[in-house]
């Protein structure tokens, strides 16, 4: 293990339309292939998809998803004596975070529809309500780390 200082983290500066950095670090993660401006599109557009059907301010509906689809608890393989054990361990915020944005997009892909934009849209709105495929895979870890409580002694 290196004994150097850890690099600091480096954080993206604030999206200029919400001036949020979870929104830069969001759009950031939709970005394919380096067209940052084809991924701000795409965002932009959803939310204003989103104020459209909902007619509640989009920021807050963004807030209110990730935070449904954030998990606080995971499962972590240790292997001990020979055999591997699932070890649940608490998320951190970064962590929770980047999970939660890569289960919606991932989930908003997955789902039928013409254009991203809309698949975005709905799994957006369906996350903010607790439902839809990011909030499930929430449920599904929280439920393999609660089934493994009994490893959590090999936590470290």
């Amino acid at each position: 293990m290196s004994r150097r200082s850890k690099p600091a983290k480096r954080v993206p500066l604030a999206d200029p339309v919400y001036n949020s950095v979870d929104i830069s670090k969001f759009i950031n993660r939709i970005m394919r292939r380096g067209k940052k401006s084809l991924a701000e599109r795409i965002f932009y557009s959803t939310m204003t998809k989103i104020e459209e059907r909902t007619n509640e301010k989009a920021m807050d509906l963004f807030q209110k998803a990730l935070s449904n689809a954030t998990p606080l608890l995971e499962v972590k393989a240790r292997r001990i004596g020979g055999s591997t054990y699932q070890v649940p361990i608490e998320v951190k915020a970064d962590r929770g975070f980047a999970l939660a944005s890569s289960w919606l997009i991932e989930a908003a892909k997955k789902r039928n529809g013409k254009s991203f934009i809309d698949k975005l849209t709905n799994e957006l709105i369906d996350a903010s309500n607790g439902q839809g495929a990011a909030c499930k895979k929430r449920e599904d870890t929280h439920k393999m780390a609660e089934a493994n409580k009994a490893f959590a002694h090999y936590r470290y």
